[in-house]
């Protein structure tokens, strides 16, 4: 029986920032980017390497919107104790939306873990 993955209590995870960035490429139906920025901290004794990811979007009309794959941003980036591994990505939404996930990874002993990544909003002031 395979062992369950748990959180990491030494991996943390930072949203530094979220941006409405209105000049971006947009399609129709979903015409409101936003970049964020995100860092992920190593506050463990041990290497990390990040493996994948698993964001969630909830859009307040109800769409779903599940993004994963492996490595963060093309990387999969070894993170040393006490640094970490900063990048920014974008998303496109329809309206306010609520956005929650988590990272995939592995320690330098090859234990599996995850990383939550705090939920924050996708929202215009204007939308209330």
């Amino acid at each position: 029986m395979a062992e369950a993955i748990r959180e990491h209590e030494g991996i943390r995870v930072k949203l530094d920032d979220v941006i409405y960035m209105p000049s971006l490429d947009a399609p129709p139906e979903k015409p409101h980017p936003f970049v964020y920025f995100i860092s992920i901290h190593n506050d463990s004794p041990v290497p990390v390497t990040i493996r994948g990811r698993k964001w969630v979007v909830r859009e307040k009309g109800g769409e779903v919107v599940v993004v994963e794959g492996e490595g963060v941003v093309g990387q999969t980036p070894v993170i040393a104790p006490g640094e970490h591994f900063s990048y920014n990505s974008y998303h496109v939404i329809s309206g306010p939306s609520d956005v929650e996930g988590a990272f995939f990874g592995e320690t330098g002993a090859g234990d599996w873990f995850f990383a939550r990544i705090p939920g924050f909003k996708l929202t215009l002031p204007d939308w209330g």
